[in-house]
C-alpha cells in the first residue's frame, strides 16, 4: 500500500517528472560499452516519498530495484538542481490558477522540530533541553498555503528570519504580490526591526503585542499553526537526520508541495470534476 493516496502521489509525480532532464538508459562513459540498467526516476521518486513520510534512514527502505546509495545519489542530483523548489512553485501556480491564494493576508510563524544527527540546519533546541534542533519559518497565504520556508538552527529567533521567509514566498511567487499585503504575526515579531521590515516591504503590520493575551484564533495567524502541523505530518521533517543543507532543503520543499496539492484536490473536488476524483475529501 502506497505511504501516500496515488490521487494525490501522480499528480506531483507527474509536475516532477516533466522538471527531470532526459538522460540515457545505460551509461555511455562506461569503459566496456555496457553497464546495468539506470534504475528509473519514477522508483527513486517513490522511494524517497517514503522516506519523506516516514522518516527513517534509506537503508530502510532500499529494495533489490533500488539501493540506498542509489537513493542517496539521485535524491542529491536532485537537490543540486533545486527541483524542490521548482516542483513547489508549479504547485503553487495551479493552485492559484484553480483554487486563487489569498495574498492579501499572510502569516508567518517558526517551528522546533528535531535535528538528532546534527548538520548544516541543526542546533541546540530551547525547547528540547539543548538536544539538536532545527527551526524552519513558514510563510503562509490567507488559507495556510505554505508559501515559502527557510530552514535554520533551532536556537534562532523568529524575527531575524523573516526577511530571509518573504524573500523565498517572492521567489516560489514569481514576485506576484497584491497591491496591499497584511501580514499577521505572534508577539516573537512584536518589535522595532521587524515593523520596519514590513514598511520596507510596504505591507501592512497586524501584530500581537508582547504582554498581551492573544490566543492563537485571535486575527488571522492562526493558519499558519495549522500549515505548521500539515508539516509535521511527514516523518523526514518532523526529525529530521538528514545533514546536508541542501538535502534538507529539498524535503521541506517537497513536503509543502504534498500540502499544496492535497489542498488543491480537497477544494477542487467540489468545483471540478474529473474521471479519478477522490471520492472522499480525507486524503491523508
Amino acid at each position: 500500500m502506497p505511504v501516500i493516496p496515488s490521487s494525490l502521489l501522480e499528480p506531483v509525480w507527474v509536475q516532477f517528472d516533466a522538471l527531470l532532464p532526459e538522460q540515457p538508459e545505460f551509461d555511455p562513459t562506461h569503459p566496456l560499452g555496457c553497464h546495468r540498467r539506470r534504475v528509473s526516476n519514477r522508483v527513486v521518486f517513490a522511494h524517497v516519498v517514503d522516506a519523506l513520510v516516514h522518516g527513517s534512514g534509506y537503508e530502510h527502505f532500499a529494495t533489490e530495484a533500488c539501493s540506498d546509495r542509489t537513493i542517496r545519489r539521485r535524491l542529491h542530483a536532485w537537490a543540486q538542481a533545486g527541483l524542490g523548489e521548482q516542483l513547489h512553485a508549479l504547485a503553487l501556480a495551479a493552485y492559484d490558477r484553480m483554487i486563487g491564494l489569498d495574498l492579501a493576508d499572510v502569516s508567518v510563524d517558526g517551528a522546533i522540530t528535531k535535528a538528532p544527527c546534527g548538520g548544516d540546519r541543526a542546533g541546540r533546541s530551547p525547547v528540547d533541553r539543548g538536544k539538536g534542533g532545527m527551526k524552519r519559518s513558514t510563510g503562509t497565504d490567507g488559507d495556510g498555503i505554505p508559501l515559502g520556508l527557510i530552514g535554520t538552527s533551532a536556537n534562532r529567533h523568529d524575527s531575524p528570519l523573516l526577511r530571509g521567509t518573504f524573500e523565498a514566498c517572492s521567489t516560489q511567487l514569481r514576485h506576484h504580490w497584491p497591491e496591499q499585503v497584511t501580514a499577521h504575526l505572534d508577539r516573537a515579531y512584536d518589535n522595532g526591526p521587524t515593523r520596519n521590515l514590513l514598511d520596507e516591504l510596504g505591507f501592512d503590520a497586524d501584530i500581537a503585542r508582547k504582554g498581551i493575551p492573544a490566543p492563537v484564533q485571535v486575527g488571522k495567524r492562526g493558519v499558519v499553526e495549522r500549515s505548521n502541523s500539515w508539516m509535521n505530518g511527514f516523518g523526514k521533517i518532523r526529525r529530521c537526520t538528514d545533514r546536508n543543507a541542501t538535502i534538507i532543503d529539498f524535503y521541506l520543499y517537497l513536503a509543502a508541495a504534498f500540502v499544496t496539492v492535497r489542498q488543491l484536490i480537497r477544494r477542487a473536488r467540489t468545483l471540478y470534476r474529473w474521471d479519478t476524483r477522490p471520492t472522499t475529501r480525507r486524503l491523508k
